[in-house]
């Protein structure tokens, strides 16, 4: 292991975060939740930017601990549990910004946790960590099965909605349900004691004292029926607003989930470097904070023009496709934030846009799905192989 300390390594390592943080903001967390939105026309590029950003904070304070956990603790095993050191997370958030940054600036969204996994993995391989196979079947099983589920689920609910026989009156509240349904189990660290996370199912349970089961299915039946009731209510106002009501409802619900998912590809390195964290002078809400915090200078800054890159050059979408598209994007999300897996929301939402756009018969560009499916392939290699031999360079050096 390098030899490298002290309080400036762990300053350099901490602005390494806060650049990749930036970086993910202006990229997949920033530019994925709303593309679809923008692309309906429900809302512009930059007011996209501007709640993408408040509400990427939001979620990476309330969901960001399960992947936070992960990047930081579970890719690589090393015998005394020390971690990575503050050299190791300094290449590997670095390396990964930067490639990330590449591809803001080329046009092309780049897979960040494909990228940040893939460093992560290199600069703990290098310092003489084992690989953590189970863990790597678990993120390469859901990588592998987003674009088949989420295509498979966007291309099925824009065929339902474009269906001539579907009541869609009708099938917009269902989804709306489905959702509310959904929110009811998801968890946030607000709804438990201590530091860590609960539903509202658990809350209920645990407030009520009734038992599990019970509060699952009450509360809910209970979202489901609220949620349906309400978009319900919209469609009979005016059937195109509400169409368009539920899409901002959806595209923030992504925000929000991709805050929790992609704020500990930032900072989940720094972990090690924090060390014990029932004794830490930083709580992980404070590290959850200063991710979510860069997330949103990013969405601010630079999120924009990937916004634009994704709602025009892979499809026209109109509001059905896009419901459909960002539907299985919040369920793939919450999955993926509940089990503690790094996922890419650049995948997840061009998956879907794809899903929704053949059902629509849409003029979906294979010329840049295939450069982008490369670009995330690549992303993942290089990253590693860059990683690996750099602080293999570096620990000779040293």
């Amino acid at each position: 292991m390098v030899a490298f300390g002290g309080l400036a390594t762990v300053v350099i390592a901490v602005v390494a975060s806060l650049f990749m943080a930036w970086a993910i903001g202006a990229g997949s967390s920033g530019s994925t939740p709303f593309a679809p939105a923008v692309g309906a026309n429900a809302i512009s590029v930059m007011r996209a930017g501007f709640f993408v950003g408040l509400l990427g904070l939001a979620g990476a304070i309330l969901q960001g601990a399960n992947v936070t956990g992960a990047i930081g603790n579970d890719l690589v095993v090393f015998p005394d549990g020390a971690g990575l050191s503050a050299v190791a997370a300094i290449v590997a958030l670095l390396t990964a910004a930067l490639l990330v940054g590449i591809g803001i600036f080329a046009g092309y969204p780049i897979a960040t946790a494909f990228t940040v996994t893939g460093a992560v993995v290199g600069v703990g391989l290098g310092m003489g960590g084992q690989p953590a196979i189970d863990k790597y079947v678990e993120i390469v099983t859901l990588w592998v099965a987003v674009p088949f589920v989420g295509g498979g689920i966007a291309f099925a609910t824009a065929w339902l909605l474009r269906h001539d026989r579907t009541p869609e009156r009708f099938l917009i509240p269902g989804l709306a349900g489905l959702v509310g349904a959904i929110l009811a189990n998801v968890e946030f660290t607000v709804l438990a004691p201590g530091s860590g996370q609960d539903s509202l199912v658990g809350a209920v349970a645990r407030v009520f004292e009734v038992s599990s089961l019970t509060a699952a299915v009450l509360v809910t039946l209970f979202a489901a029926a609220v949620a349906a009731w309400l978009l319900y209510r919209d469609v009979q106002t005016g059937y195109v607003a509400a169409q368009r009501h539920f899409l901002l409802v959806l595209g923030g619900l992504v925000a929000f989930s991709a805050g929790g998912s992609q704020v500990g590809l930032a900072i989940g390195p720094l972990l090690p470097l924090l060390g014990d964290q029932s004794t830490a002078a930083v709580p992980i809400t404070g590290v959850l904070l200063f991710g979510g915090f860069g997330l949103l200078i990013g969405s601010w800054t630079g999120a924009p023009r990937m916004i634009k890159a994704l709602s025009q050059d892979y499809s026209s979408l109109g509001p059905r496709r896009s419901i459909a598209a960002l539907i299985p994007s919040f369920i793939i999300a919450q999955t993926a934030v509940f089990f503690g897996i790094p996922v890419s929301f650049n995948e997840i939402i061009v998956s879907a846009i794809i899903g929704s756009g053949v059902a629509g018969q849409g003029d979906v560009s294979t010329g840049k799905i295939g450069k982008t499916v490369l670009a995330w392939v690549g992303s993942l290699a290089l990253a590693f192989g860059l990683n690996y031999g750099i602080f293999t360079g570096l620990s000779t050096l040293l």
